[in-house]
């Protein structure tokens, strides 16, 4: 606690709590707190000028009992007179630093912080062996983008989620090894391993990806029925895949891919 009348032993704890602040200000996880951290700390640079003009002062005052270690009371004077100017120097900076302080004080004070994101992820669809070849090739050929675009096609919203939670694939980040490599899009992680064979794509949990990405021109177009898609490598975009999978298909694996795979002999 401030003693307010013990200058030293004050100056230490100003010391010690503005090296308590550089410490506590390394992270700050809210962003509520800093328009308050701002003004506490704007209070504290005015009364750190006020400090320094009254040390000035206090050389002054007590010019005539300067010295030097040698007892020289002349060059004692001139080594008071210069403190007490370095510090009136030092009390301009700061009035200055206080102007543009103030202006930071000013604008932080207008902004409305929005409630952080849910950043936990979902998988949407994990791939290994020789069913990860063919959006290997993919990758090879057409680059990371096509293949997300691609395997974005089976993120069917409510449906991938509840799936995701109820085997457990929630994820505070994309799961990645030292072996992977990832790449982003949108809402969408990337992660795959050419090494290791497989590739996986996550999702942000509570994230609506770009309609654009999952090739859906208008969103509230109604379905064609099942029996109208074309039979192809390629997902029917803008529409949802049914709950009926082919009798020993992994939920997370695409039909699409699966056709590739048994058209190349990979799965049968």
């Amino acid at each position: 606690m401030p003693t307010y009348s013990d200058p030293h032993a004050d100056a230490r704890e100003a010391s010690e709590a503005i090296r308590g602040l550089a410490h506590a200000t390394q992270h700050i996880e809210d962003p509520e707190v800093l328009y308050p951290i701002i003004g506490e700390t704007l209070a504290t640079t005015r009364r750190l000028g006020q400090v320094l003009d009254q040390l000035a002062r206090a050389h002054q005052h007590h010019t005539g009992r300067a010295r030097t270690d040698d007892g020289d009371p002349a060059a004692g004077s001139q080594l008071a007179f210069e403190a007490a100017a370095a510090l009136q120097e030092a009390s301009a900076l700061v009035d200055r630093a206080d102007s543009t302080l103030d202006r930071a004080f000013n604008r932080a004070g207008q902004i409305a912080w929005q409630p952080a994101r849910d950043e936990r992820w979902i998988s949407v669809v994990f791939l290994q062996g020789g069913e990860a070849d063919p959006v290997m090739e993919m990758i090879d050929r057409q680059g990371t983008d096509a293949a997300i675009e691609f395997l974005a096609g089976w993120d069917v919203g409510d449906e991938t989620v509840d799936a995701a939670l109820e085997n457990g694939y929630v994820y505070d980040a994309p799961p990645q090894t030292p072996a992977d490599r990832v790449a982003t899009r949108d809402v969408y992680a990337l992660t795959y391993s050419p090494d290791l064979g497989y590739v996986g794509l996550t999702r942000q949990i509570d994230a609506l990806p770009d309609p654009a990405l999952l090739g859906i021109d208008t969103p509230a177009e109604v379905e064609a029925p099942a029996a109208e898609a074309p039979v192809t490598g390629e997902p029917a975009r803008g529409r949802h895949r049914g709950r009926e999978r082919r009798e020993g298909a992994s939920w997370f694996l695409p039909d699409a891919i699966s056709e590739v795979a048994e058209a190349r002999g990979i799965i049968r």
